[in-house]
């Protein structure tokens, strides 16, 4: 279901994550479906539970699961993970454009880059 290796440089509460996010998009998790608890997770991948609980924190914070007092995490429906991806992929935009901008970028730079990935979608 979920595997780490030790070997990637990315945090393993990312790693986590992202092997989370791909199994509830590709359906493997299907909506309102309970996710092992904490302990459960972190006694089977054998690491500390605080990673586990701060990947679950970051995945509930962008929508794609919700928590129910007392009775486990469960997989948000798919409405609802698409408006925490886009709250959340705006906030990067916003970081990164932020930083291009204090990078010198032009806003007249940023607005072609936007054309241009717009035709990309539209075609």
């Amino acid at each position: 279901m979920i595997s780490i290796n030790t070997r990637d440089p990315r945090p393993i509460y990312l790693q986590i994550k992202e092997n989370l996010v791909k199994l509830i998009l590709s359906g493997a998790v299907g909506t309102d479906e309970k996710l092992p608890s904490v302990r459960e997770l972190a006694g089977s991948l054998a690491i500390n539970p605080n990673t586990i609980q701060r990947a679950y924190r970051e995945l509930e914070s962008e929508g794609f699961i919700y928590s129910v007092t007392g009775r486990g995490s469960y997989v948000a429906a798919l409405s609802e993970i698409d408006q925490g991806r886009r709250l959340a992929k705006l906030a990067e935009f916003k970081a990164a454009a932020r930083e291009l901008m204090d990078l010198g970028t032009a806003r007249a730079e940023l607005e072609r880059i936007l054309t241009a990935l717009e035709q990309e979608v539209t075609k």
